[in-house]
């Protein structure tokens, strides 16, 4: 049985199209094929949406028509979403950043300000700061599964800003300094660039703690990333290390390891840093834990699991 399908355009980039093709068995992507090859636009830019309860409820490209009850007289929206980047490209380029950034003014100092003593404490934390960094464009290359394989282009400068602003520049420029800046005769001066220069047991001690941080959240990303092997839009409820306690041990974890860094420092940089991406990293994981209640209800529910901060929050 053939639908007569009426495809409104919300963008001037898209007709709105009216055909009989389909039929409920229909896949959402066959519907966006068609689109897709009358507009010009690649599938990713193409967002069809119907009109259910009030709200515009996305359809998802791996499933029929009829899952969303569509009639003959259903209306259909389209809407350009505009140029897009790949997920797995955005995160690549927003963790090479600190790293390039990091090595920069790590040396970089060195060569304007002349050779000047790197204390053991400043080492330390870049090779920890890079060291988070590969992992984690490791885990985008061989971990991570994306449920949605594009992003508008645009946010790759807003993802980009916080770790290259707020890491790579902000906690490089006050960390690694020279010697004069740090006991500079100025108090502005030298409570910004004040850095820490612990014993060697500190430095060691707050090293393994951050390891053990890292590969916790390593493990994490681990786990979801199995759940997800066949089929990344597929939700099912995580269990393992870290899940026990919490809805997203990976963002409370790695939270967890840039706190130890900052308590290795000392500087204010990184307590900045911290907060903000804390605080986002919060919100991510409410919007998750909502999702597990309505996906799972009860069975989610009894599990008793903080949001973030186990036994807290």
């Amino acid at each position: 049985m053939s639908l007569q399908l009426d495809i409104k355009s919300r963008s001037k980039s898209i007709k709105s199209v009216s055909t009989d093709e389909f039929s409920p068995i229909s896949f959402t992507n066959d519907v966006i094929e068609l689109i897709s090859k009358e507009s010009g636009l690649t599938k990713n830019r193409i967002r069809l949406t119907v009109e259910q309860d009030g709200k515009r409820v996305p359809l998802e490209i791996n499933k029929q028509l009829k899952v969303y009850n569509i009639t003959g007289d259903t209306e259909l929206q389209v809407k350009d979403l505009g140029p897009q980047i790949s997920w797995r490209g955005v995160y690549l380029v927003e963790y090479l950043g600190p790293i390039v950034l990091h090595s920069v003014f790590f040396y970089g100092f060195r060569s304007f300000f002349g050779d000047f003593k790197i204390t053991t404490t400043q080492l330390v934390l870049y090779n920890l700061s890079l060291l988070h960094f590969t992992k984690r464009e490791y885990e985008t290359l061989f971990v991570h599964k994306f449920s949605n394989a594009t992003m508008p282009v645009s946010n790759i400068f807003k993802n980009c800003g916080h770790y290259w602003l707020l890491n790579g520049v902000m906690c490089s420029v006050f960390v690694y300094g020279p010697p004069f800046l740090h006991h500079s005769k100025n108090p502005i001066v030298r409570l910004l660039f004040r850095t820490n220069d612990l014993s060697a047991d500190w430095v060691i001690l707050l090293s393994l703690v951050f390891v053990f941080f890292e590969g916790a959240n390593y493990v994490t990303h681990r786990n979801l990333s199995l759940i997800r092997e066949r089929d990344p839009k597929n939700y099912q409820i995580p269990y393992g290390f870290g899940f026990n306690w919490v809805t997203c041990p990976n963002y409370f974890f790695e939270v967890m390891a840039f706190l130890t860094l900052g308590v290795m420092s000392g500087n204010w940089s990184y307590f900045v840093f911290i907060l903000v991406g804390g605080v986002q990293m919060y919100v991510w994981a409410v919007g998750k834990h909502k999702r597990y209640l309505k996906t799972f209800g009860n069975e989610y529910r009894k599990l008793n699991r903080k949001v973030m901060i186990p036994y807290l929050l």
